[in-house]
């Protein structure tokens, strides 16, 4: 990975308040005397509140500490902490950096109740496991109907479009170094074509690329207020923008989307609380998936009848490409080495 920097902005928040806080640090449920246990997230703001008050629900005698920051933050500070551990547990980070982390020795394997319901792609094939996949997200196209009908342009249905000449300077697309939901993108089309044929494809989209972000939900936002047309995120993001009323189509490319899962696993450290696992066991409790559910089309438990939300046309699973979480693990320092080379001077400047 290139170098991260991570700055982790600390304050005590309540439930209430957590919803609407970026790069954060906060104190949820528990009782005065309670088990505490910090949790490193990479969850949505916008999803935790109701994901944390499930948990508080379940178990009010611990209190979580949430320290929530992107995917790449995240690892960067597990493994810069390997000598001196501050996280109990990770929870919903991108299977294939966190397991950069696995490769660095700071995961401890744990397999929690309940990991049979499991689909077998999204989880460690370990035992025990070193990481369990809760759901899966993937690319899509977020654009901005009326910015496009002002240029008189239509809307791109699949990769080979958004190369075209006419969308020069209208996309915006996260940076794999920095965004899970870029990486994966990029390891698709790693995936789809044959790697000078996937380089080829990135040099023509680079020149219709106005910027690459930091975040891999700020494109759909960009594109949701109107500031770029065209913004390479994933489904959930978009389709939430598109549910607050902004003029949205969300496109699933037919090639197939790239994808991961975000996981949760056990840090290692000289002394694992008991509550640790409780929280592992209840991050992939039915309970648990259902409030997944409610927001990602794609939970890892294998059941054929969760719910399919809102924006989704066809069975969701059948849109991802093949994805070898492992070797896409193995092989992410060498793209995005060459990625950085190639493409990082159009990356929008780190705060």
């Amino acid at each position: 990975m290139k170098k991260w920097v991570s700055t982790i902005v600390v304050g005590v928040l309540s439930v209430g308040l957590l919803a609407g806080c970026g790069q954060s640090s906060g104190s949820t449920g528990g009782k005065a005397g309670s088990s505490e246990l910090t949790v490193y997230t990479a969850l949505e703001d916008d999803q935790l509140k109701a994901y944390v008050g499930a948990f508080n629900q379940a178990h009010p005698e611990i209190k979580l500490n949430i320290v929530r920051d992107s995917t790449g933050v995240i690892v960067a500070k597990l493994i810069a902490e390997k000598e001196n551990p501050q996280a109990d547990v990770v929870w919903g980070t991108a299977a294939t950096e966190l397991l950069g982390a696995e490769f660095q020795g700071v995961l401890e394997g744990y397999t929690p109740k309940g990991i049979e319901r499991i689909s077998p792609e999204f989880k460690d094939a370990k035992d025990p496991a070193h990481w369990v996949g809760i759901d899966a997200f993937e690319t899509a196209f977020v654009v901005n109907t009326t910015e496009l009908e002002k240029r008189n342009l239509p809307i791109p249905q699949s990769y080979a479009d958004l190369i075209k000449p006419e969308y020069k300077g209208l996309i915006v697309m996260p940076n794999p170094s920095s965004s899970g939901t870029g990486f994966f993108t990029v390891a698709a089309w790693k995936e789809l074509y044959a790697d000078q044929e996937a380089w080829n494809y990135m040099d023509k989209l680079h020149e219709n690329i106005a910027l690459y972000t930091h975040s891999g939900s700020k494109p759909a936002k960009m594109a949701a207020a109107g500031e770029y047309p065209i913004g390479i995120s994933f489904g959930y993001r978009g389709i939430t923008e598109k549910k607050k009323g902004a003029p949205l189509e969300v496109i699933f490319p037919p090639e197939g989307a790239g994808w991961d899962v975000e996981a949760n696993a056990l840090v290692k450290k000289a002394q694992i609380k008991p509550e640790a696992k409780v929280f592992l066991d209840w991050a992939i409790s039915d309970e648990a998936m259902k409030e997944y559910n409610k927001n990602f089309a794609i939970v890892t438990v294998d059941n054929k009848s969760a719910a399919l939300p809102e924006g989704y046309t066809k069975e969701p699973r059948s849109q991802l490409i093949h994805n070898d979480l492992t070797q896409t693990a193995k092989d992410r320092p060498g793209i995005l080495a060459e990625w950085d080379k190639r493409y990082s001077t159009k990356s929008e400047p780190k705060n």
